[in-house]
């Protein structure tokens, strides 16, 4: 289990225009890792939206935004059209990426129990330390509670 202060595990992996992309091209970078479980969903879009429309505000203070998902490269393109989403998306297909941060897991719906992405976001400092976690997010606040850490 990953915890505040640990080296964020390196990747690489396939963003939503098959542009290979990996962690460690943004060591000197702050960066905002966060993992949702599906594109294009009530909850998702909202947290999205929400780091979209704080966008000018990440890039001004030279934080990087990465989302993943099970997607696969062309939902992530539509998602990110249907919305305006400027950051990359990332397709996490063969869920190698939520495996190695460990969201991957146990969820429960009306009941029913199935596996499934937590959501969780992780802050990645220019060192490529684990700076905080974010376990309970509030999609639509979660900009906000990115950048009071990341101020």
């Amino acid at each position: 289990m990953l915890k505040e202060g640990d080296k964020a595990p390196d990747f690489t992996t396939k963003n939503q225009n098959g542009d290979e992309i990996k962690l460690s091209d943004f060591k000197g970078n702050r960066v905002v890792l966060y993992f949702y479980p599906k594109d294009d969903t009530p909850g998702c879009t909202k947290e999205a939206c929400s780091l979209r429309d704080s966008f000018d505000v990440f890039e001004e203070k030279g934080i990087k935004i990465l989302g993943v998902s099970n997607d696969d490269e062309k939902k992530h393109q539509k998602f990110i059209s249907k919305y305006a989403l400027p950051f990359d998306l990332l397709a996490d297909t063969d869920k190698s990426l939520v495996n190695l941060y460990g969201v991957y897991g146990e969820k429960s719906m009306y009941g029913k129990k199935y596996m499934g992405i937590n959501r969780k976001t992780f802050l990645i400092d220019e060192n490529g330390k684990i700076a905080k976690i974010f376990d309970k997010v509030k999609v639509a606040e979660h900009a906000a509670e990115v950048l009071q850490i990341f101020n």
